[in-house]
C-alpha cells in the first residue's frame, strides 16, 4: 500500500511539475510551518497554486491520478494530527492577486489575509470589513467558515465566489447560492474550492473606519492570547452559552497537556506554549468537553477542524 502510495505521489509531482515550478511542489513538507497552531506532521505532497488556472490544473491533475488531497488556506482554524496527511495537501495560501477594485466592488485571490483585506479596503475608503481586522486566516477560509467578529460577518459582504471542483472545472456562485449560516457556507457540502471572493463594500470615511478598526484591535488584543500559537477559537458557541465562560467557570484555566494549555487570557482558547503535540491538543480537548459536561450538561463542540493521520 505504502508502494502504490509512493508511487503515485512521484507520478503526480512529475506531472505538476510541467507547469508549476518546483519550489511549490515539496515531499514530505513539514505542515507546522503552515499552521498557525505550528503543529502538524508532514504531507506526503504539498503544492502552492498562485491563479485560478493553476489551481484548475492541479486538481484537475490530482483528479485523474486518483491521489488524496487536502486543502488549505493559512492554517489558522486547523489541527494537523501528528501523522501528517497522506496525499496532496492544496496550500492556496499565495493565491493573492486583487484583480479588481473598482467603485465599491473588491475582487480578491482566496490565498489573501482576511486582516490585509480589511486594511486594503481602509487604504480606498470602503466600509464593511472592519469587523475582519483582527480574525486570522485568509479570505478564502473566511468565506468557507462564514467567519464573524463584533456583528458583522462574510455573508454581509460577499457577492460573488469563483471555486474549482475537484475534476478542474471552474464554477461561480452568486450570493443567493452561497447558503451562508453560523459558520457556514455553501462549499463544506460541495467541497470545491474556492479560488477569488467578489465583495461589495460602501464608501465610507477613512477616519471613522480606520477608528472602528483600531478599536476591535484593541478589544481582540486585549481579550485574545495573540501571542501564542493557537488556531483561534477551540470551541464553537454552544446555543444560549459562551464556551469560554462555561470553561473557566468550570475552573480550567491554565489546564495544560504537554505544552497544550487552556489559555489563561481567554479559557475559550487552547494554546501551543512551546512544543506541543497534536495528540497533546486532542487530549486536553476531550478533557475540558468532559469536565464541561460534567458540571454543566452542555457538550462544547470544536470549531478547529482535525485533520490527518494519529
Amino acid at each position: 500500500m505504502a508502494n502504490n502510495n509512493n508511487q503515485n505521489i512521484k507520478a503526480l509531482k512529475e506531472a505538476l511539475l510541467e507547469k508549476l515550478p518546483s519550489t511549490r511542489v515539496r515531499e514530505q513538507e513539514l505542515l507546522c510551518h503552515h499552521t498557525t497552531f505550528k503543529i502538524g506532521g508532514p504531507a506526503d505532497l504539498f503544492i502552492e497554486p498562485t491563479t485560478m488556472d493553476e489551481l484548475s490544473f492541479t486538481l484537475r491533475t490530482i483528479h485523474e491520478l486518483q491521489v488524496p488531497v487536502t486543502i488549505i488556506g493559512c492554517g489558522s482554524n486547523i489541527l494537523v494530527k501528528d501523522g501528517g496527511i497522506r496525499g496532496a495537501v492544496v496550500s492556496v495560501r499565495h493565491m493573492t492577486q486583487i484583480m479588481d477594485c473598482n467603485d465599491n466592488v473588491l475582487c480578491i485571490g482566496s490565498g489573501y489575509m482576511l486582516k490585509d483585506a480589511s486594511e486594503f479596503a481602509w487604504e480606498n475608503g470602503l466600509s464593511g470589513l472592519e469587523f475582519a481586522i483582527g480574525i486570522p486566516g485568509t479570505l478564502g477560509g473566511a468565506v468557507f467558515m462564514n467567519a464573524g467578529a463584533y456583528d458583522g460577518e462574510m455573508s454581509n459582504v460577499v457577492t460573488t465566489v469563483r471555486a474549482v471542483d475537484f475534476q478542474g472545472n471552474i464554477k461561480e456562485y452568486d450570493a443567493s447560492h452561497l447558503d451562508f449560516g453560523y459558520r457556514h457556507s455553501v462549499f463544506h457540502d460541495n467541497h470545491e474550492v474556492i479560488g477569488e471572493v467578489i465583495m461589495t463594500l460602501q464608501p465610507g470615511d477613512k477616519d471613522a473606519i480606520k477608528a472602528r478598526m483600531d478599536e476591535l484591535t484593541e478589544k481582540r488584543e486585549s481579550k485574545q492570547p495573540l501571542e501564542y500559537a493557537s488556531a483561534g477559537s477551540t470551541f464553537k458557541r454552544p446555543p444560549g452559552y459562551f464556551a469560554g465562560t462555561l470553561i473557566e467557570q468550570t475552573g480550567l484555566k491554565g489546564l495544560s497537556v504537554g505544552d497544550a494549555q487552556v489559555s489563561h487570557k481567554h479559557a475559550g482558547f487552547v494554546i501551543n506554549t512551546g512544543n506541543a503535540k497534536a495528540k497533546d491538543v486532542l487530549d486536553l480537548i476531550k478533557e475540558v468537553q468532559k469536565r464541561v459536561y460534567d458540571q454543566h450538561g452542555v457538550h462544547l463542540e470544536p470549531e478547529v477542524r482535525m485533520i490527518g493521520e494519529e
